[in-house]
């Protein structure tokens, strides 16, 4: 009876385990997936009515797009809008204002951008840059948004606006991604490379690739593997939080707990291609890495340097410093990187260290060396306790004596209790005390006690 009793208990706890096993992987295939929100901005100025091999610059351009178009029908997670440029007023004069969101983002709106490409002739002037400007209200407000603009033109700004600055702005507040630009008929790398991506579309065909490229590097997942490399160049370390940071922006994109697959390799993750990353990883101290461009469409990896080591505190047979903090700064430097408590084992970036231990007296350690993979233990005397006992409430403080005089340790606290417990360092000491009923500086005493490891001296400062 009493096996079928444990057996029925086993089995429960297992299906318990099971099911928050489950549960954890449940709620990782329902972490949301972002928006792509795609603006073309596309030119129908004067100059798109020019020929381009069987027919205008407009009308090609207007048909692949369109044939593009077609191909995004039914994709996951993807919405489109439409702003023009250049079609409102005509040249002469020209008109710098002259741009329009005619198509907002919407879930099915393919068939309305046609509609509207169909109705448009090219007439004006290019005020790209006012054009890119407006673009940053077009993108409804969104927290799981990636933004993204492609610039489909034939020339060059002519609003004496700059178009480089725009992107830039867009780009540091984080409103769109890098930009593409597709350049029709000749080539403007040298006008726009600032602005985002360049491609140069000289023909039919290549303005075809180009979108197709464009639209791949936007739509298609790339992965990423971030190897955190041990002091031989192993990809061993783990477990360690991560953020992954625009590069242009500086808002955080990602945080991530670093983790090994089931075949114990740095596990693969899916990451937007077109973010220049900068990515910190949160060792003490923390590294950094800057600058990451990733390739669509392929399994990059980054290798950061992290190896570590362990620190652990003891003192013989003491549980009373459990909770005591240990301030840790690099050697050499003055800059805290960690308040350790005694009872903690914390890993740190291989290298040399300093410890001040917020002990009675402090104990300063100074050169600790950390090694990959190795628990480095500081161990202290074994401290005793100091209980002073007084019969008034007064001032009074606690001092080391040494061979240089008297180092202050500690002030007295104002206690109703007439009673303190400390725990001090094996050493020789003394308190000063005055009630604060005395009217006068002599009637201050002193009172000198050792303490010893692992024992109880009681202080009475008036017998």
């Amino acid at each position: 009876m009493i096996k079928r009793a444990v057996t029925v208990l086993v089995l429960l706890l297992v299906a318990v385990v099971a099911g928050v096993a489950q549960s954890q992987i449940t709620n990782e295939k329902d972490i949301p997936k972002p928006l792509t929100r795609i603006l073309f901005v596309f030119d129908a100025s004067q100059s798109m009515t020019g020929r381009w091999a069987s027919d205008t610059k407009f009308n090609i351009a207007t048909r692949l797009f369109s044939n593009l178009l077609d191909s995004l029908h039914d994709t996951p997670k993807l919405e489109v809008a439409l702003r023009l440029y250049g079609h409102q007023r005509h040249y002469p004069p020209g008109d710098c204002y002259d741009t329009k969101l005619e198509v907002p983002f919407s879930n099915d709106n393919i068939s309305r951008i046609k509609k509207v490409l169909r109705g448009i002739s090219p007439k004006g002037i290019s005020p790209i840059a006012f054009s890119l400007s407006e673009a940053a209200t077009d993108f409804p407000p969104c927290d799981n948004c990636r933004n993204i603009v492609i610039l489909i033109t034939d020339g060059i700004e002519e609003c004496d606006g700059d178009p480089c600055l725009v992107s830039a702005e867009l780009q540091r507040q984080g409103i769109i991604l890098k930009p593409f630009i597709v350049g029709i008929g000749r080539n403007f790398k040298e006008q726009f490379e600032c602005v985002g991506t360049y491609f140069d579309a000289r023909d039919e065909d290549e303005f075809r690739a180009a979108l197709k490229v464009i639209i791949s590097r936007a739509l298609n997942p790339t992965t990423m593997q971030v190897n955190l490399l041990d002091i031989w160049g192993g990809a061993t370390e783990t477990n360690i939080n991560m953020t992954l940071y625009d590069h242009v922006s500086g808002k955080v994109k990602y945080n991530l707990v670093h983790a090994m697959n089931a075949k114990g390799v740095p596990d693969t993750l899916e990451i937007d291609p077109l973010v220049i990353y900068d990515i910190v990883v949160h060792t003490i101290p923390p590294v950094r890495k800057d600058s990451i461009r990733l390739t669509s469409g392929i399994h990059n990896v980054v290798g950061i340097d992290a190896p570590q080591g362990f620190l652990a505190f003891r003192a013989v047979t003491n549980a009373t410093l459990k909770n005591m903090p240990c301030i840790i700064r690099k050697t050499g430097s003055h800059e805290t990187i960690n308040v350790q408590q005694f009872d903690q084992v914390e890993k740190y970036l291989t290298g040399r260290y300093n410890a001040e231990i917020l002990c009675l007296p402090r104990i300063v350690v100074d050169n600790i060396e950390i090694r990959q993979n190795h628990t480095t233990t500081v161990e202290i005397p074994r401290p005793g306790i100091a209980v002073v006992q007084t019969t008034t409430n007064g001032y009074g403080s606690l001092y080391l004596v040494n061979k240089e005089g008297l180092t202050w340790l500690y002030n007295m606290k104002d206690s109703p209790a007439h009673m303190e417990t400390l725990y001090l360092q094996p050493g020789d000491y003394t308190v000063v005390f005055r009630s604060k009923y005395s009217t006068k500086t002599f009637y201050t005493i002193e009172k000198k006690f050792t303490v010893n490891p692992g024992q109880t001296t009681n202080v009475r400062l008036y017998e």
